[in-house]
């Protein structure tokens, strides 16, 4: 009998097509009303035993985009990532945007490769979006010109950590209607919480967010106003946000917009039209002597860091639903019991 040599294409059976994940979290409207409740709660289970996830995504690898500079964002996601047992690459883009070099489709179908999930941080949401379209992996959006939901989940978070059930709660946001309104009002709608949003006429939010935002409200219970008195935002207010007048790539504007904004500076003139027991947020950087002086990001009232801080407990909770498999699966259905 004579033997036979097997070829390596007779010794390895053909890889396994790539199929397309279950989710990304691209928008905040990739979630339901639902499943932005459970987060919160699946969040507060991260932040209160965090010893009982330290494996929860062993072996699980993570990508990072980033076309803008990132303290807070960068870091909480590297620690989050890290504490539930994964492993994180960093690729600086802010010298060159993502797609320079070659098409997001061929960049998508070489990640999805080599990891298990994509972080993105860009000027424009459409990169995230095609990344999202062609990578078969969950994409994350970690900021984009349009949205930041992380930081708008983040900040729900602590506004709940304080206060209890946020359908009670009373937001105000005054200053620059960018991603971060835009975030926070469609998380205030997806939660049924109610939000007030005050900005300079002709730089309010999004039209498109703003509109999904009311029809998400619409379902859930949720208050949303939008108006350019910052006064009549403010008053009553159980919380009060701001952020900075300009956003990274509009800094040719900020002498033009810094007169404009003025009158929505967060002061203790303003703070006071808020409720006796108001908090006062910022997602930072802050400028400090523009959007809020130094009296009020450093009071008894500012929870400036807490949201920071919460920021790693969010987003080690969106990585755990859209990695965890089953595991995730699971911890997520106990965090909705």
């Amino acid at each position: 009998m004579t033997s036979k040599t097997l070829t390596a294409r007779q010794l390895l059976p053909a890889p396994a097509p790539k199929t397309a994940p279950s989710r990304d979290l691209v928008s905040t409207r990739d979630l339901s009303s639902e499943e932005a409740g459970v987060l919160l709660s699946l969040t507060a289970m991260l932040k209160a035993k965090p010893e009982d996830f330290r494996t929860a995504l062993s072996g699980k690898q993570m990508a990072m985009f980033f076309e803008k500079p990132s303290l807070r964002t960068r870091l909480t996601f590297e620690a989050g990532m890290a504490g539930l047992g994964g492993t994180t690459f960093f690729i600086d883009q802010t010298h060159e945007r993502l797609n320079a070099r070659e098409s997001l489709s061929d960049i998508a179908h070489n990640v999805e490769r080599w990891v298990d999930a994509v972080v993105m941080r860009t000027y424009e949401q459409s990169s995230i979006e095609g990344m999202a379209e062609h990578a078969c992996i969950p994409v994350i959006n970690a900021l984009s010109g349009t949205e930041h939901p992380c930081q708008a989940l983040a900040d729900y978070f602590t506004l709940q950590e304080r206060f209890g059930d946020l359908k009670d709660v009373q937001l105000a946001y005054v200053g620059d209607g960018n991603n971060v309104a835009n975030s926070l009002l469609l998380t205030c709608a997806l939660l049924g919480s109610s939000i007030r949003v005050a900005t300079p006429q002709g730089y309010g939010p999004d039209a498109d967010m703003l509109l999904a935002a009311q029809a998400i409200a619409q379902q859930t219970g949720a208050r949303i106003d939008v108006m350019v008195n910052p006064r009549e935002a403010v008053d009553g207010a159980d919380a009060v946000y701001t952020d900075q007048w300009t956003s990274m790539g509009w800094e040719k504007e900020a002498s033009q917009r810094i007169p404009k904004f003025a009158p929505y500076q967060v002061n203790k003139k303003l703070m006071a039209c808020a409720a006796p027991h108001a908090l006062f947020l910022h997602c930072l950087p802050a400028h400090r002597g523009e959007e809020v002086t130094d009296e009020i990001i450093d009071s008894p009232q500012s929870v400036v860091f807490d949201q920071a801080e919460n920021r790693m407990h969010i987003q080690k909770a969106i990585l755990v639903w859209l990695l965890g498999g089953g595991i995730g699966r699971f911890w997520v259905r106990s965090a909705h019991v």
